[in-house]
């Protein structure tokens, strides 16, 4: 197989992977509105603790000796600590989001956040726009504006979004990190306050693991892999495609969670969020 052939083969596979992994995240709504029983404080936590099983597992069957190599690095821990109470929060947002009806609003936050990622690499990273980017951002505010003129709030949810996930890109780009080591340690440091947290609400009497019914406790032990499998796909897809194709395949999971947001849980699309989606 000569090189051309070689680039033509990764990227139609970094094509097909990256693809799956926003169809997987566009299709999470299904599972977290399957675990509406549970307050969404304990599925944060569960998917924390899950997944860090996961990754501890991948990581000490594929041997990957980088894990050893960041937690003797203070630097890389005080990033990774910032970027794992940063993900947490997102991911936290998320699933109140779903739970509480507000897929759609939950939606535009990551339309936006591609926009948010370009403002960020501009301010810190000094990148350059060109004039189409400089009319996307100006399309975008203006979408925002509209919408909380028309609302009479900021879309506060949204903006939490798109913010957070690009807070979290930024500081992992610069930290220049392999995506799965640094996803377990993040997990890692997050693990001992989720399960801290478990223990006290099970000691209560108000935790749902193993106390409403099974189907609930399997559902919560598959937040891990629900979680980690579309992260590992896309750290797989993402060398070996543009970053100006990942960002337009982007989309596609924001456009699915407004589907369902609208389609199948009937929540309310109005014309004011008609117009700050188009514009933005």
């Amino acid at each position: 197989m000569n090189s051309l052939q070689h680039q033509h083969k990764n990227y139609v596979q970094g094509l097909i992977l990256s693809i799956l992994s926003y169809l997987l995240w566009g299709f999470f709504p299904l599972y977290w509105k399957m675990l509406t029983q549970v307050p969404a404080e304990q599925i944060l936590a569960h998917r924390i603790i899950w997944s860090f099983v996961l990754l501890a597992l991948i990581v000490f069957l594929l041997r990957n000796k980088l894990v050893r190599v960041y937690l003797k690095n203070i630097k890389i821990l005080g990033t990774l600590f910032m970027t794992a109470i940063i993900i947490a929060i997102n991911w936290g947002v998320y699933i109140y989001a779903v739970n509480n009806n507000q897929i759609v609003e939950a939606s535009l936050g990551y339309y936006i956040n591609p926009i948010v990622i370009v403002i960020f690499a501009i301010i810190f990273l000094k990148e350059r726009m060109n004039r189409l980017e400089i009319l996307a951002i100006v399309f975008a505010l203006a979408g925002i504006v509209y919408l909380t003129v028309e609302l009479g709030r900021l879309p506060v949810l949204s903006l939490l979004l798109a913010t957070s996930f690009a807070v979290y890109a930024l500081l992992r780009k610069k930290a220049n990190l392999q995506s799965m080591a640094g996803l377990m340690i993040e997990t890692m440091i997050l693990a001992p306050i989720a399960l801290g947290y478990l223990l006290i609400v099970d000691h209560k009497g108000t935790g749902a693991f193993g106390h409403i019914s099974t189907w609930i406790t399997v559902l919560l032990i598959l937040a891990g892999p629900v979680t980690t499998l579309p992260l590992y796909l896309f750290g797989i897809a993402a060398p070996k495609i543009p970053l100006s194709t990942t960002g337009f395949i982007q989309y596609l999971s924001p456009s699915i969670q407004l589907v369902l947001g609208v389609v199948l849980y009937n929540e309310p699309f109005t014309h004011a969020e008609l117009v700050s989606f188009a514009l933005v």
